[in-house]
């Protein structure tokens, strides 16, 4: 594997030097590491989390987290989502998690190798609606997103839920909800209805015993599952009320079970430090709002100094998205396309949206052995025998079906004889198709009274009148054209005289 460069501001802090230590210290049973396929990179990624020898206040920490190839932190089918996240919180180090907000986004922080990531209400109403996230998405809208999210990835994904859409009740129905779709992780926040984006103006929250029953409620609907989901509980309390009060909160929260403790929109490294010393063997998440927020911006080894175990990113994805969009846009109107190194090449997006597994798992079903299906196999008249190939280059260049006509074609009373071999059933008709790209897609040769059973396959000459053909062709030698068309697919579609 290669590893990528890491930057100085990487290797020192305060003048200490490090070196790479392994990236687990432990087993981790719970996680699966399939081999790379051809299409995935080998390359490490460093993300800021075990490096070993750099000095806090307290002890040495191991401080390193190599995001390796993209399945590493993938979900083992043996084991829930919410499993293999709590194997990540007992992981050492702070782990990254950046927001997604729609299957396709999931899917790229998957494949950039991070070890999960979570559903960004802001960066959904977004784009889902075109709405702010001034709680005009509902629960089913939420839940739909985030259901088509945790199936596009192996990853843990943790769900924002904001404040429950309604009482204890609705937040219980929630968690089920977010349960049966997937999620690893619920994260209840205690503002009111309607509720504001953390960062923005005009935020209220609920009473403290009431937040404190939301997550009660949250526990209570994952009991009652047989459900092992991460619950994280999250206060607005810090812009809506005090320091104090949120930080009373969230010891609160602790003490009713939480899994996870979450303080919005800290405005210092103070603040942040006297939340994370709060309850300091439950995990802390920080939200890193990236362009502006109130909480100071810090890498990830300044949070984990502090105390955190999860930051979150929750508008890079959606906010470079947009500019790519406007930029995009702006060279269409002036009459260009979006330069080539502003957006992948075809090839590339067909990889990424999966065209290329599909392929793979196609070949899987592709017919590959001779099939018969006999009059008793079949409600149709005929018998069929085709021989298949999936690979190219294995296809002859002359791919054939033969069709075995039975005595029982006599029921089709062809030119009124009882002998299934007389009159027009003594012509034969041959049929080629030739896709669109010259490839020879099908060859068939059938007695011309077949044509009523050969529709089923070729459905394009459903309608053909083949005795006039055969009439105006009387006396005519063998190899004349009697058809010559295109379908709708592009396909040419020709009969012969045989």
């Amino acid at each position: 594997m290669k590893c990528s460069a890491i930057t100085s501001s990487n290797c020192y802090h305060h003048g200490s030097s490090f070196s790479i230590s392994p990236f687990f210290s432990k087993p981790f049973s719970s996680l699966q590491f399939p081999s790379s396929s051809p299409q995935q990179s080998s390359s490490i990624v460093f993300n800021p989390l075990h490096i070993k020898g750099i000095n806090s206040k307290s002890k040495s920490k191991s401080r390193i987290i190599a995001s390796l190839d993209r399945d590493e932190w993938s979900v083992n089918k043996k084991e829930t989502p919410a499993k293999a996240l709590r194997t990540i919180l007992d992981s050492q180090g702070i782990h990254q998690c950046p927001a997604s907000f729609d299957a396709l986004s999931a899917k790229l922080v998957h494949r950039a190798g991070f070890p999960l990531t979570f559903t960004s209400g802001f960066s959904i109403a977004a784009a889902r609606l075109g709405f702010p996230d001034t709680g005009l998405i509902s629960y089913g809208e939420m839940v739909d997103q985030g259901r088509l999210i945790t199936q596009a990835v192996s990853i843990p994904v943790i769900g924002d839920a904001d404040n429950g859409y309604g009482n204890a009740i609705n937040v219980k129905r929630t968690v089920k909800g977010y349960i049966q779709a997937g999620f690893a992780g619920i994260m209840i926040e205690d503002q009111v209805s309607p509720k504001a984006c953390g960062h923005t103006q005009g935020r209220k929250v609920v009473s403290r015993e009431e937040a404190v029953m939301r997550i009660k409620a949250a526990i209570d609907a994952r009991n009652e599952s047989g459900s092992d989901i991460v619950i994280v509980a999250r206060t607005d309390s810090r812009q809506a009320v005090s320091l104090d009060e949120a930080l009373s909160r969230v010891r609160a929260f602790a003490d009713a079970g939480a899994d996870v403790l979450f303080i919005d929109a800290l405005t210092s490294k103070e603040e942040m430090r006297a939340f994370c010393e709060v309850s300091p063997l439950i995990p802390k998440l920080a939200n890193m709002l990236e362009g502006g927020g109130k909480t100071p911006i810090l890498n990830p080894m300044e949070l984990e100094d502090i105390g955190y175990k999860l930051v979150a990113y929750p508008l890079s994805l959606i906010g470079v998205s947009i500019r790519a969009m406007q930029d995009s846009l702006t060279a269409i109107k002036g009459g260009r396309i979006p330069p080539p190194g502003s957006l992948p090449s075809f090839e590339e997006i067909k990889d990424i949206v999966g065209f290329n597994a599909y392929y793979e798992e196609e070949k899987r079903y592709a017919t590959t052995a001779i099939q018969r299906h006999s009059v008793t196999e079949s409600s149709s008249p005929y018998s069929l025998q085709q021989r298949g190939e999936v690979d190219t280059e294995q296809r002859s260049p002359n791919p054939t079906v033969e069709v075995i006509t039975p005595d029982v074609y006599n029921k089709y009373g062809a030119d009124n004889s009882r002998d299934p071999f007389s009159g027009i059933w003594s012509r034969t008709l041959k049929i080629k198709i030739t896709g669109r790209d010259g490839s020879n897609k099908l060859e068939l040769s059938v007695p011309a009274g077949f044509i009523d059973g050969i529709t089923n396959i070729v459905p394009a000459l459903g309608g053909v009148n083949i005795k006039d053909l055969l009439a105006n062709a009387s006396g005519d030698i063998e190899g004349k054209l009697l058809l010559d068309i295109n379908d709708r697919m592009g396909d040419r579609i020709q009969v012969f005289l045989g």
